[in-house]
């Protein structure tokens, strides 16, 4: 399995071993590959080490996050697209806009979110979009876009059918699905998995955040993926197989990853 979305090297995993116990026990469940995404200037050197630590499994992306921008965000951004610059990043993110918490910096958060497309685009790179009450602001940037438009996956996608046909008439993305998806309150989420379909669906935990049922409430890994890929399946009425295999495939396309034998001629599949 590809966790496409885990911040593994976030401070709340120190007091367990770190972030490189928390891979350990996200390979021991069967994960094989973390992309992992920046969130701010503070947490580039984190990530970084933790890359390191753990070379040809980890695939950071590098970016400014929408909670993070404020009218100084050209500074923060500017060391960050040199990084892109300098290569060894499978995406641009998590980027995008997210009115949930305050709307003090919407204008600033939709022109730092169209300058990191602008960037992607220029590099051939995929963008992690975080929209959070944002739906609209969201898809006015991506459809004012002038370039051509680079590879775009919808992180933490926790909306209905009807947000998915909106969203497609402006672009044709892909769904990171994390561990909403087992909530008793996410019907309408379930009932848009069959709309996205499995050639455009995605895993992720995003670690260390939204834990799945039955482990909700507690602080999430990426060794918790499984439960996340049961509920995609029970939601499609396929078998985890098909979707360990399908949405693996979609990661390695989407993000450019090497293909290795032990993810795609294996014919185990990990149940929690």
């Amino acid at each position: 399995m590809i966790d496409t979305h885990t911040h593994l090297y976030e401070s709340t995993f120190d007091a367990d071993g770190g972030g490189v116990a928390a891979i350990d026990r996200a390979l021991a469940a069967g994960v094989g590959y973390f992309v992992m995404p920046n969130v701010d200037a503070d947490t580039v050197a984190p990530l970084i080490a933790l890359t390191k630590e753990r070379p040809g499994i980890i695939f950071p992306a590098m970016g400014l996050h929408p909670t993070s921008v404020d009218a100084g965000w050209r500074d923060q951004l500017a060391p960050m697209e040199a990084m892109l610059e300098m290569g060894g990043y499978v995406a641009v993110g998590e980027v995008g806009i997210d009115l949930y918490w305050d709307k003090t910096y919407r204008d600033e958060q939709m022109e730092a979110f169209a300058r990191q497309i602008a960037i992607a685009s220029r590099l051939g790179l995929p963008v992690i979009i975080h929209c959070r009450e944002a739906l609209d602001e969201t898809l006015e940037v991506i459809s004012s876009f002038k370039g051509e438009l680079p590879r775009l996956i919808f992180h933490s996608f926790t909306l209905g059918p009807g947000e998915v046909e909106r969203i497609r008439k402006v672009c044709d993305p892909w769904f990171g699905i994390n561990g909403v998806v087992t909530y008793k309150n996410a019907a309408s989420l379930r009932e848009a998995i069959p709309v996205i379909g499995l050639s455009r669906l995605l895993l992720e935990t995003d670690s260390p955040y939204l834990a799945p049922v039955p482990k909700r409430g507690r602080r999430n890994e990426s060794s918790l993926l499984a439960y996340i890929r049961d509920a995609v399946a029970a939601a499609l009425g396929v078998t985890p197989e098909e979707v360990e295999h399908a949405t693996d495939r979609n990661a390695v396309e989407v993000f450019s990853l090497p293909v290795p034998d032990s993810i795609f001629n294996n014919n185990s599949t990990t149940t929690p």
